[in-house]
């Protein structure tokens, strides 16, 4: 989360909680349809394995930001562009492949796989169009759709244990990488040479790879535990943002993970050990 000056209030996180509903849509799709998804964690939920698994999210995360910081110094801003259009066009009609197919899967419908395949790839196309070319006033929108979809994937994918580790080992990073790492650099360098790769209200930034943590964290603690669980962690997440909009008030930047993966987990947690 990044601004130069600006007075945080609870208006604030209203986009960040429109992300999460969106979350817990694609979540009780997921439920509706009991669709056992493949694990993404190359190691199991035994022994050392979560532990392993959270590590190699944060090297993965570390690598890509790196990466970004290391194109951006070399002003090759045309080859990331690129690179980031391919990435999300083919983030988007995956996305509009797997939740339409969910869809249909929870009303009892069926469609021709043509159908789907031509919504995914007009969806693809429109998200191209708004983020990167004309950068539309739809482009707030997509990003926050994009954050939850992908949270939702991400967190119906990964068990429980490592997904906890996962996200307390990226708040840590986090710390790291916007005081002293690639983000803070990035983000010094000026957000508007990565389109989509943050989401803008009132000149606050919150990056894309927060809104995606955030609804992962919802999404598991709906998939696992219910609704309660649910809904005190999209209140610890709310808090915690609140809190990260109050230190940009005196930093300018802060990270936006730490406040929000600790509060969101204790809280969602607290209703299960009680």
């Amino acid at each position: 989360m990044s601004e130069e000056q600006f007075e945080a209030t609870p208006l604030y996180v209203v986009p960040i909680l429109a992300a999460l509903l969106i979350s817990v849509s694609c979540a009780f799709l997921v439920m509706q349809t009991g669709l056992e998804l493949p694990m993404v964690t190359l190691l199991p939920e035994t022994g050392y394995g979560p532990l392993f698994n959270a590590l190699l999210f944060v090297l993965a995360a570390g690598f890509g930001a790196t990466l970004i910081y290391f194109l951006l110094k070399r002003g090759v801003r045309l080859v990331l562009r690129l690179l980031m259009g391919t990435a999300f066009s083919a983030l988007s009609f995956s996305l509009t492949v797997f939740y339409s197919e969910l869809f249909f899967m929870a009303v009892g419908h069926e469609v021709p796989v043509a159908m789907i395949l031509l919504a995914a790839i007009c969806a693809a196309a429109i998200v191209v169009l708004e983020v990167f070319l004309r950068r539309g006033r739809f482009r707030g929108i997509i990003v926050l759709a994009l954050g939850g979809a992908a949270g939702t994937l991400l967190g119906a994918s990964i068990p429980v244990l490592s997904t906890i580790l996962i996200l307390l080992a990226l708040a840590v990073y986090d710390v790291v990488a916007v005081f002293r790492g690639p983000i803070g650099k990035i983000a010094a360098t000026g957000l508007e040479h990565l389109p989509g790769a943050s989401f803008s209200f009132r000149s606050v930034y919150v990056g894309l790879g927060d809104l995606t943590f955030y609804s992962m964290l919802v999404s598991r603690m709906f998939l696992s535990f219910g609704w309660v669980a649910c809904a005190a962690a999209i209140l610890g997440v709310l808090l915690g943002a609140f809190l990260s909009f109050k230190m940009v008030e005196r930093k300018g930047m802060f990270p936006g993970l730490p406040f929000s993966v600790v509060l969101g987990l204790l809280a969602g947690l607290m209703t299960v050990l009680l």
